[in-house]
Protein backbone atom coordinates (compact mmCIF):
# COMPACT_ATOMS: atom_id res chain seq x y z
CA UNK A 1 0.00 0.00 0.00
CA UNK A 2 1.55 3.24 -0.80
CA UNK A 3 -1.36 5.42 -0.56
CA UNK A 4 -4.38 6.03 1.49
CA UNK A 5 -7.80 7.56 1.89
CA UNK A 6 -8.60 8.89 5.43
CA UNK A 7 -12.43 9.54 5.71
CA UNK A 8 -13.09 13.16 8.15
CA UNK A 9 -12.75 12.10 12.04
CA UNK A 10 -11.22 9.21 11.39
CA UNK A 11 -7.58 7.93 11.46
CA UNK A 12 -5.20 4.95 9.88
CA UNK A 13 -4.24 1.97 11.46
CA UNK A 14 -1.62 2.25 14.46
CA UNK A 15 1.28 0.65 12.61
CA UNK A 16 4.72 -0.19 13.58
CA UNK A 17 7.26 0.53 11.16
CA UNK A 18 9.74 -1.37 9.46
CA UNK A 19 13.02 -1.48 8.96
CA UNK A 20 13.56 1.46 6.45
CA UNK A 21 12.54 5.32 7.45
CA UNK A 22 8.87 6.27 6.01
CA UNK A 23 8.17 9.41 4.60
CA UNK A 24 4.63 10.04 5.00
CA UNK A 25 2.96 12.71 2.08
CA UNK A 26 0.50 15.34 2.75
CA UNK A 27 0.14 18.46 1.34
CA UNK A 28 1.68 21.00 3.61
CA UNK A 29 -1.36 23.14 3.15
CA UNK A 30 -2.98 20.51 5.14
CA UNK A 31 -1.03 19.87 7.79
CA UNK A 32 -3.42 21.83 9.97
CA UNK A 33 -5.82 19.39 9.52
CA UNK A 34 -4.35 16.21 11.02
CA UNK A 35 -3.47 14.93 14.34
CA UNK A 36 -0.19 12.55 14.44
CA UNK A 37 1.14 10.32 16.40
CA UNK A 38 4.69 10.14 15.38
CA UNK A 39 5.93 6.80 17.95
CA UNK A 40 5.89 8.99 21.45
CA UNK A 41 4.98 12.44 19.85
CA UNK A 42 1.06 13.03 20.01
CA UNK A 43 0.76 16.10 17.56
CA UNK A 44 -2.13 18.68 17.24
CA UNK A 45 -0.87 21.39 15.74
CA UNK A 46 2.39 23.61 14.19
CA UNK A 47 3.05 19.71 12.61
CA UNK A 48 6.21 20.59 10.50
CA UNK A 49 6.62 17.92 7.48
CA UNK A 50 9.40 16.49 9.30
CA UNK A 51 7.03 15.21 11.61
CA UNK A 52 6.24 13.32 8.55
CA UNK A 53 9.14 10.83 8.80
CA UNK A 54 8.98 7.68 11.13
CA UNK A 55 12.14 6.10 11.89
CA UNK A 56 12.90 2.66 11.66
CA UNK A 57 10.28 0.47 14.20
CA UNK A 58 8.55 3.26 15.26
CA UNK A 59 4.70 3.45 15.99
CA UNK A 60 2.22 6.13 13.45
CA UNK A 61 -0.66 7.18 13.09
CA UNK A 62 -2.47 9.73 10.96
CA UNK A 63 -6.09 11.55 12.10
CA UNK A 64 -8.15 13.45 9.99
CA UNK A 65 -9.91 16.37 11.36
CA UNK A 66 -10.98 18.37 8.25
CA UNK A 67 -14.22 18.09 6.88
CA UNK A 68 -13.04 16.30 4.01
CA UNK A 69 -11.39 12.82 2.58
CA UNK A 70 -8.01 13.22 3.01
CA UNK A 71 -5.40 11.30 0.43
CA UNK A 72 -1.87 10.51 2.25
CA UNK A 73 0.73 8.79 0.33
CA UNK A 74 3.88 6.73 1.36
CA UNK A 75 7.31 6.14 -0.02
CA UNK A 76 7.07 2.51 1.35
CA UNK A 77 4.44 -0.36 0.97
CA UNK A 78 2.97 -0.61 4.34
CA UNK A 79 1.20 -3.43 3.75
CA UNK A 80 3.47 -5.88 5.69
CA UNK A 81 3.95 -3.41 8.67
CA UNK A 82 2.37 -4.61 12.36
CA UNK A 83 -0.77 -3.66 13.38
CA UNK A 84 -0.53 -2.12 17.40
CA UNK A 85 -4.36 -1.05 16.99
CA UNK A 86 -7.34 -1.18 14.72
CA UNK A 87 -9.89 1.28 15.63
CA UNK A 88 -12.23 -0.45 12.98
CA UNK A 89 -12.10 -4.04 13.57
CA UNK A 90 -15.17 -4.04 15.44
CA UNK A 91 -16.88 -1.22 13.63
CA UNK A 92 -19.55 -3.56 11.39
CA UNK A 93 -20.23 -6.48 14.45
CA UNK A 94 -22.98 -6.88 16.55
CA UNK A 95 -22.30 -4.09 19.65
CA UNK A 96 -23.76 -6.17 22.67
CA UNK A 97 -22.72 -4.25 26.13
CA UNK A 98 -21.23 -6.07 28.62
CA UNK A 99 -23.20 -8.27 31.39
CA UNK A 100 -22.21 -7.22 35.12
CA UNK A 101 -22.92 -9.41 36.77
CA UNK A 102 -21.19 -12.21 34.25
CA UNK A 103 -18.22 -10.05 34.57
CA UNK A 104 -18.11 -9.71 38.22
CA UNK A 105 -18.28 -13.84 38.45
CA UNK A 106 -15.21 -14.18 36.04
CA UNK A 107 -13.41 -10.84 36.98
CA UNK A 108 -11.89 -9.74 40.15
CA UNK A 109 -14.04 -6.66 40.62
CA UNK A 110 -13.66 -5.05 44.81
CA UNK A 111 -17.20 -5.21 46.53
CA UNK A 112 -18.52 -1.84 47.58
CA UNK A 113 -19.39 -0.10 43.92
CA UNK A 114 -22.25 2.31 43.97
CA UNK A 115 -22.75 2.11 40.05
CA UNK A 116 -21.41 0.88 37.14
CA UNK A 117 -21.47 1.95 33.29
CA UNK A 118 -21.73 -0.99 30.91
CA UNK A 119 -20.76 -0.77 27.15
CA UNK A 120 -19.68 -3.31 24.58
CA UNK A 121 -16.25 -2.22 24.80
CA UNK A 122 -15.79 -1.41 28.69
CA UNK A 123 -17.37 -1.71 31.77
CA UNK A 124 -16.81 1.13 34.34
CA UNK A 125 -17.19 0.45 38.24
CA UNK A 126 -17.85 3.15 40.95
CA UNK A 127 -16.82 3.71 44.12
CA UNK A 128 -16.86 6.36 46.54
CA UNK A 129 -13.80 8.04 45.72
CA UNK A 130 -12.39 6.48 42.45
CA UNK A 131 -13.89 4.31 38.59
CA UNK A 132 -12.36 1.12 37.91
CA UNK A 133 -12.32 0.97 34.00
CA UNK A 134 -11.99 -2.02 31.90
CA UNK A 135 -11.16 -1.96 28.63
CA UNK A 136 -11.34 -4.95 26.11
CA UNK A 137 -8.69 -6.49 24.15
CA UNK A 138 -8.38 -4.72 20.65
CA UNK A 139 -10.40 -1.61 21.90
CA UNK A 140 -10.05 1.79 22.88
CA UNK A 141 -11.66 4.74 24.63
CA UNK A 142 -12.14 7.67 22.50
CA UNK A 143 -9.19 10.43 22.81
CA UNK A 144 -10.99 13.24 25.19
CA UNK A 145 -10.68 16.03 27.30
CA UNK A 146 -12.67 17.72 30.52
CA UNK A 147 -13.45 20.95 31.38
CA UNK A 148 -14.48 20.46 34.93
CA UNK A 149 -11.81 17.79 36.49
CA UNK A 150 -8.22 17.01 36.50
CA UNK A 151 -7.66 12.93 36.48
CA UNK A 152 -4.96 10.68 37.74
CA UNK A 153 -4.87 7.08 36.64
CA UNK A 154 -2.93 3.90 38.06
CA UNK A 155 -2.42 0.82 35.95
CA UNK A 156 -3.71 -2.10 37.64
CA UNK A 157 -3.99 -5.19 34.71
CA UNK A 158 -2.95 -5.57 31.29
CA UNK A 159 0.02 -3.82 29.09
CA UNK A 160 -2.10 -0.64 27.59
CA UNK A 161 -1.24 2.16 25.22
CA UNK A 162 -1.74 5.96 27.06
CA UNK A 163 -1.92 8.85 25.78
CA UNK A 164 -1.55 11.56 27.41
CA UNK A 165 -1.13 15.41 26.72
CA UNK A 166 1.37 15.27 23.86
CA UNK A 167 3.06 12.11 25.02
CA UNK A 168 2.01 8.16 24.17
CA UNK A 169 3.38 5.33 26.46
CA UNK A 170 3.63 2.03 25.00
CA UNK A 171 2.97 -1.21 26.85
CA UNK A 172 2.71 0.30 30.50
CA UNK A 173 3.41 -1.74 33.49
CA UNK A 174 1.21 -2.28 36.22
CA UNK A 175 1.40 0.51 38.49
CA UNK A 176 2.23 3.17 36.51
CA UNK A 177 0.65 6.47 37.18
CA UNK A 178 -0.55 9.32 34.68
CA UNK A 179 -1.66 12.73 35.60
CA UNK A 180 -3.92 14.44 33.14
CA UNK A 181 -4.93 18.19 33.95
CA UNK A 182 -7.57 20.36 32.89
CA UNK A 183 -7.67 20.33 29.13
CA UNK A 184 -5.22 17.71 28.84
CA UNK A 185 -6.11 14.87 25.67
CA UNK A 186 -6.01 11.34 26.94
CA UNK A 187 -7.08 8.11 26.15
CA UNK A 188 -6.35 3.95 27.07
CA UNK A 189 -6.21 1.42 24.15
CA UNK A 190 -5.52 -2.16 24.95
CA UNK A 191 -3.79 -3.05 21.82
CA UNK A 192 -3.66 -6.29 19.73
CA UNK A 193 -0.90 -8.63 21.38
CA UNK A 194 -3.23 -8.82 24.27
CA UNK A 195 -6.29 -11.63 25.39
CA UNK A 196 -7.04 -9.89 28.73
CA UNK A 197 -8.70 -6.93 29.98
CA UNK A 198 -6.83 -3.70 30.33
CA UNK A 199 -7.09 -2.04 33.84
CA UNK A 200 -7.05 1.23 35.52
CA UNK A 201 -8.17 3.18 38.66
CA UNK A 202 -8.84 6.85 38.02
CA UNK A 203 -9.50 9.28 40.80
CA UNK A 204 -10.08 13.02 40.50
CA UNK A 205 -10.14 16.55 41.73
CA UNK A 206 -12.89 18.79 40.72
CA UNK A 207 -16.46 18.17 39.12
CA UNK A 208 -16.94 14.84 37.45
CA UNK A 209 -19.40 15.05 35.32
CA UNK A 210 -20.09 11.88 32.21
CA UNK A 211 -21.08 14.58 30.05
CA UNK A 212 -17.86 16.51 30.85
CA UNK A 213 -16.09 14.60 27.86
CA UNK A 214 -14.92 16.43 24.56
CA UNK A 215 -14.46 13.54 22.26
CA UNK A 216 -11.63 14.52 19.63
CA UNK A 217 -10.89 11.07 17.92
CA UNK A 218 -14.12 8.99 18.27
CA UNK A 219 -13.70 5.64 16.34
CA UNK A 220 -16.80 3.87 15.27
CA UNK A 221 -19.09 6.54 16.44
CA UNK A 222 -18.82 4.95 20.58
CA UNK A 223 -21.77 7.76 21.61
CA UNK A 224 -20.81 7.35 25.41
CA UNK A 225 -17.48 6.38 26.13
Amino acid sequence: MKKEIIEPEKGTLLRKNGPKILIIRIPEELLNKIFIINHTEFLIENISLNKLKIAPNNYYMIINKSKSPLEIEYNLDISNHEIIYDPYIYENNEKKNIDPQEFINTHKVPSGYTDFLSKWYSIKFTYLDYNLLFIKPNLGISIQTHKKRNEKWEILGGKPIILTGSKVHYFVESGRIFEHDLGTFHTIINPNNTNEFAVLKENWSGEFDEKDIERVFNPNSYFND
